[in-house]
């Protein structure tokens, strides 16, 4: 047995869990894994997240501030932050994407993840940031921006990235920075998409949403979490539900976003951001962690970032990507395929 087999083990027993039949739940992009334990009627998940790789104190801390605010975040019952373990409430097993998958109303899930979108951006800033929660600033922006000549760009080309463009990239980013940040600031959850929400039947209002895989959570935009929704890189949304959602965010907010254009100039820089950002994670996860699954993604993040840069705010950007990212690299790296 290894080391951290016997510490899980014991893990388990102080709590009283030892005794349960254990089932893989499911893995994601990090190198954390969800166990359901079944002990009679009884279920409660088990998160594996070891150290140094991951720390379950970020979770931790969002989850205590998001169910104190009301919102339907699972109860954590115990925890070991030493080695990484975790024992929370058990949601079940109606994802978004498996609902989605089965032929759920679309739009009533979609208004119920925006209606908590709202609620909870109505809260003032204060109210929703955890102590000492990072900020998500120019310096957070541009490490996650670097992930694609990092990644995509090698993988595209055979090459590492010419310096003088990847130069080019990012003082076009210093000038975008500003836009992204001219709206009201909040607690964003950065991973608010179909596959981290779950509908609660038993609970009513924005409770029947289910929050998963926020630990990653930053002091941030009201604009990023909506549009990440909107643009998920995993799955296509019509325009007119797209559009829909972005109006009934905005006119649920009503004053707090004062300006409608600069909230949109905000979200099209974010859009980008997120996208670009994405390509060169959606790569990484298969060139280093052996992880391809999420190659089929990419031409639709292409597609996404393809639409943000026509927007005007954009055009120093668009230039860059036609000189540097010609058509016929805007898809999968053949040599991923291989």
């Amino acid at each position: 047995m290894s080391e951290r087999s016997e510490l899980l083990n014991a893990f388990l027993k102080k709590n009283h869990w030892d005794d349960a039949e254990r089932k893989l739940l499911a893995v994601d992009a990090s190198f954390r894994h969800y166990d359901r334990l079944t002990r009679g009627s009884e279920t409660m998940v088990l998160m594996d997240a070891p150290p140094p790789m991951e720390d379950v104190r970020p979770f931790l801390k969002i989850a205590k501030r998001l169910e104190a605010l009301g919102y339907s975040a699972p109860h954590v019952y115990a925890q070991d932050e030493e080695n990484g373990f975790v024992l929370l409430e058990d949601f079940g097993d109606a994802t978004y994407t498996r609902l989605l998958k089965n032929g759920a109303d679309e739009r009533k899930l979609y208004e119920l993840a925006t209606d908590l979108l709202i609620d909870l951006h109505k809260h003032e800033e204060a109210e929703v940031i955890p102590e000492n929660l990072p900020l998500y600033d120019e310096d957070a922006l541009k490490q996650e921006l670097m992930l694609f000549p990092d990644w995509f760009m090698p993988a595209a080309f055979g090459r590492e990235a010419d310096k003088n463009a990847v130069d080019d990239f990012v003082l076009i980013w210093e000038e975008l920075y500003p836009i992204a940040n001219n709206v009201p600031k909040t607690l964003v959850l950065r991973d608010y998409h179909v596959d981290n929400l779950m509908r609660l039947d038993s609970r009513k209002g924005v409770q029947a949403c289910g929050l998963l895989d926020f630990q990653d959570a930053l002091h941030g935009t009201i604009t990023y979490d909506i549009m990440s929704l909107l643009e998920d890189a995993r799955r296509d949304i019509a325009p007119d539900l797209f559009h829909d959602m972005r109006n009934r965010y905005m006119d649920g907010l009503g004053k707090k976003i004062a300006n409608r254009e600069d909230f949109l100039a905000s979200w099209t820089v974010l859009a980008a951001q997120r996208h670009i950002k994405v390509l060169g994670i959606f790569v990484r996860l298969c060139v280093r962690d052996k992880k391809n699954r999420y190659l089929q993604h990419l031409p639709r993040l292409w597609r996404l970032l393809e639409r943000a840069l026509e927007h005007p705010a954009l055009g120093r950007l668009k230039v860059w990507f036609d000189k540097n990212i010609p058509a016929d690299y805007r898809r999968i790296p053949p040599c991923l395929l291989k």
